[in-house]
């Protein structure tokens, strides 16, 4: 089959591509010779232990520069987790009103709270969190689950010590250097000396092995976990809750997919009892909504979760978003109301259906050529192990040979090396497509 036969763009930020790779210029070897103006000002050394570029915008120039090569090729982008079917009517209808209503003097809203508009707080709470004793005051909307983990580790400070899943979301990790917690970047295992990988692969069932896992202040846990795509089922979540209880840790539990289980796996942290003293969740609009260019999240801090001394961790959050945020924008927020409404719901719960079936679809694939594969049922990422290979390796092969982007597994931490992780988000046509091409290449 000829896969060179639409062209395809791709969007790229301009700051990306024209960055200079260097800030200076050299004549000779060991000689630096200054370009332009420098100021007095010091880089901040958190900001120089970070790996040389976030994974997602690498990805992105690695497609521009596919692009480049094969002007005719018809990319598929099963990589970077955005979104691709149309925001239901009804939601984009209740934005639009509110938008519209903002040209009337009787419409016409300036700043909210900063923790968001309680009617939506309190809907929050009443459908996603019915049963755990959430409450709306604990829940802080804002512009989505990314900014918030970055708000939170404000909250947290440079003296904690953190432990995360391996593999996991980069966010976690690299805004962990970037406020000080990781130590030094270790070249030969690639692990930050002051961080905690809990290692979360198929031979473990994608949970931690807790008797083994040393105490820290912080543990990052997503589930159901991107990359892996696997949930931690109640019994696993009880005892990570019980874990931190013992050591007297805090969890920072991201659900930014829990739209996506199909079984009986919890979609809260909190539907395990004990939990809302030791845990903060976030959460998004962003693939439950397809919310990922609208931007709205949030995040539930409990009033039961307290510092060493007794002092809510609520009051220092409430002081950070206050600080830091202007909260969510009104309109958004008129979306994220109506995604909650008995027929708005119902609507976007048939968009992450339409997504699951995409998942299914590559599951058969895969499975198809005698490969491992795993996730694909409570997420929207499937997880495929390459035994023996370079994760980048794979990547470089699929997206020259059929034009399909995926992402590297290695991206996601050392415990991602030999697997790729391949999104669900795309249209239909280009998932079958998609299948047919990977089949041909790995037959």
């Amino acid at each position: 089959m000829n896969y060179s036969q639409v062209t395809s763009c791709i969007c790229i930020p301009r700051a990306i591509l024209l960055q200079p790779k260097t800030n200076w210029t050299s004549s000779k070897p060991g000689k630096e010779r200054r370009a332009g103006h420098w100021t007095h000002v010091p880089r901040n050394v958190n900001m120089e232990g970070l790996r040389s570029g976030y994974l997602f915008p690498e990805i992105s120039i690695r497609e521009h520069e596919h692009i480049q090569k094969n002007p005719n090729a018809r990319l598929i982008r099963l990589g970077i987790g955005d979104t691709t079917q149309p925001i239901p009517d009804i939601i984009t209808t209740a934005m639009a009103e509110h938008a519209d209503a903002l040209s009337t003097t009787r419409g016409y809203r300036g700043y909210g709270a900063e923790q968001g508009n309680m009617e939506l707080r309190m809907a929050i709470a009443e459908t996603l969190y019915r049963g755990t004793g959430v409450k709306g005051n604990e829940i802080f909307v804002s512009d989505g689950a990314q900014c918030d983990i970055s708000r939170l580790q404000m909250l947290l400070g440079s003296n904690v010590k953190v432990a995360v899943q391996d593999p996991s979301f980069p966010a976690y990790i690299d805004t962990s250097v970037i406020v000080g917690q990781s130590g030094k970047l270790e070249d030969k295992t690639g692990k930050y000396s002051d961080i905690v990988y809990m290692n979360c692969g198929a031979e473990n069932n994608f949970f931690p092995d807790l008797s083994t896992t040393p105490r820290t202040d912080i543990i990052f846990f997503c589930s159901p976990n991107n990359p892996t795509g696997s949930a931690a089922s109640w019994q696993q979540l009880e005892q990570l809750v019980d874990f931190a209880k013992r050591n007297g840790s805090i969890i920072v539990y991201d659900s930014a997919y829990a739209a996506y289980i199909s079984d009986e796996s919890p979609r809260s942290i909190f539907e395990i009892p004990g939990a809302k003293e030791v845990a903060i969740e976030i959460s998004s609009f962003s693939k439950f909504a397809g919310f990922t260019g609208v931007r709205l999240g949030w995040t539930v801090v409990p009033e039961e979760l307290k510092y060493s001394n007794g002092f809510p961790v609520i009051e220092d959050f409430n002081r950070i978003v206050c600080t830091c945020f202007n909260g969510a924008s009104n309109i958004v927020q008129a979306g994220g109301l109506a995604c909650l409404s008995r027929d708005g719901y119902q609507a976007v719960c048939n968009v992450v259906d339409y997504y699951k079936e995409n998942a299914k679809i590559l599951v058969e694939a895969f499975a198809s050529l005698g490969l491992k594969v795993y996730g694909g049922k409570n997420a929207p990422y499937v997880w495929v192990h390459f035994p023996g290979m370079s994760s980048w390796s794979v990547f470089n092969e699929i997206l020259e040979k059929t034009h399909v982007v995926t992402v590297p597994g290695r991206g996601f931490g050392p415990g991602g090396e030999e697997y790729i992780r391949v999104s669900a988000f795309c249209h239909r046509e280009n998932m079958m497509e998609a299948s047919l091409r990977m089949k041909k290449l790995f037959r």
